[in-house]
């Protein structure tokens, strides 16, 4: 898909997140939709390669139409049938060095396209997907042609490319709009998230809250914009709508067809990010909690399936069954748990009330009371640095001792770490030696790591 801005990637991941945080006061546009997936639900980085586990973002599972159904409506796509003109118009010509009609303004007129810019897309998309083919200077018939049924897969494979074309003259003025180019990226994949659409004033405002923090755009710049914008934008989506992405919702917002979930769900999943289907998180309702809490340990789930899995219960019933994993369980168990409670609100209390009397649970359930302000114990300095302690060996029982030494690291910035291990040896935490044997084997402060290593000798005679 198209790069977003000048961040060099598919698209300003912390932009997009913050994007649909901010919107989401949009009453019913902006449900709960894109969640950055944290280490304790089993989406951390797997790998060390500087592309990945950074952040992965979850969007709600979306329900696809079925390949036959895409397949016919890829050839319907004006976009599709133009560029098809196109090579039927062109036959065997000769073209520029670059590959290029000589004269991009000779067929405009007969093949109705409103001008060179509009006929450059079409004619790398004839060249790209094999409509047309050049070599040494002359453009011939490829391979492939529409004028026969292509069979589905065959018809996906042909519209991915046809999209990623499409997205990447964005780098080049696709829409007319430099801020829209800009923002494309995040724009479709926020839309994605929505299915329901999103009205073209939201769609602005939210353009504009990305343009002004990613670009640090001036107030000057951003009045213009303001003005501009809201022309550029329906300019924007009429470009869209032609090249089979975007159509109307019966409210008449803006919205994917079915054409453009499919494409940009095919991105999503290439960038590594969790966009499942329906069906691909269906088969997690039915799970009790610990079925759940397992087959997110171990990375069979996807996080996604977390959301699902809590709207086919009450959120009494789903806490309750949660607490109960959590509180039997191991602290990996305990942070996988407690990433799924953070889902639920106020109308959860009850059993997170009783999770009070649970040794190993009522800090958490002290914390996430008094989170949404509801009344619950207070928490001592050694409460706190219990948790700490839990929360890292969650981590490392997750395999993810990376993310461990990031969170030991963000525990107290600024403060003395030193005192903070001396501290963890004190609490009383069956996985404060394993932790404390992390630190001291992998921190990168010398100091750190002697202490640590000293600490888990101590604890060790205890």
């Amino acid at each position: 898909m198209a790069k977003s801005g000048n961040t060099g990637n598919v698209f300003d991941l912390g932009e997009l997140r913050r994007l649909v945080g901010e919107l989401g006061a949009a009453p019913g546009e902006l449900r709960a939709a894109v969640r950055d997936t944290a280490t304790a639900a089993g989406a951390a980085d797997a790998c060390e390669c500087s592309g990945c586990g950074a952040e992965v973002l979850t969007f709600p599972p979306v329900d696809l139409a079925s390949d036959t159904e895409l397949a016919v409506a890829v050839s319907r796509v004006p976009l599709v049938l133009d560029a098809q003109r196109l090579a039927e118009w062109t036959g065997t010509r000769r073209v520029t060095p670059e590959g290029l009609l000589p004269d991009p303004f000779l067929p405009c007129a007969e093949l109705g396209v409103p001008g060179p810019a509009r006929l450059h897309l079409l004619w790398v998309v004839a060249v790209n997907t094999g409509m047309l083919r050049i070599s040494r200077g002359v453009a011939t018939p490829g391979p492939l042609s529409l004028s026969a049924e292509l069979p589905p897969r065959v018809a996906l494979e042909f519209w991915d490319g046809v999209v990623m074309d499409v997205l990447d003259r964005a780098d080049e003025g696709l829409t007319g709009s430099a801020v829209v180019d800009d923002h494309l990226a995040e724009m479709l994949a926020t839309m994605y998230a929505v299915s329901d659409g999103l009205s073209p004033a939201t769609l602005v405002k939210g353009i504009l809250q990305s343009h002004e923090v990613a670009c640090e755009a001036r107030r000057a710049d951003m009045r213009a914009l303001t003005a501009a914008l809201p022309g550029e934008l329906e300019a924007a989506l009429s470009l869209l709508g032609y090249c089979g992405l975007i159509e109307s919702s019966e409210a008449g917002r803006p919205r994917l067809t079915p054409l453009g979930v499919w494409a940009v769900r095919q991105d999503l999943i290439r960038e590594g990010h969790d966009a499942p289907t329906g069906a691909e998180v269906a088969v997690f309702a039915d799970l009790d909690a610990a079925g759940l809490v397992d087959a997110i340990t171990k990375r069979s789930a996807a996080p996604s399936a977390v959301t699902v899995w809590l709207e086919s219960r009450p959120p009494e019933a789903a806490a309750r069954e949660l607490v109960k994993v959590a509180a039997s369980g191991t602290a990996g168990q305990r942070g996988t748990v407690g990433t799924i409670l953070e889902e639920l609100g106020p109308e959860a209390e009850s059993p997170l009330r009783e999770a009070l009397a649970e040794p190993v649970m009522w800090r958490y359930a002290a914390s996430w009371l008094h989170i949404r302000d509801l009344p619950a114990p207070a928490l001592a300095p050694a409460d706190r640095t219990w948790i700490a302690v839990d929360t890292l060996a969650s981590l490392v029982q997750l395999g993810h001792a990376a993310e461990a030494m990031r969170e030991f690291d963000a525990l107290e910035p600024g403060e003395d770490l030193v005192r903070l291990v001396e501290e963890m040896a004190q609490v009383d935490h069956p996985d404060t030696v394993a932790v404390l044997d992390l630190l001291g084997a992998h921190h990168g402060d010398p100091a750190v790591a002697k202490a640590a290593r000293k600490a888990a000798m101590k604890t060790r005679s205890r």
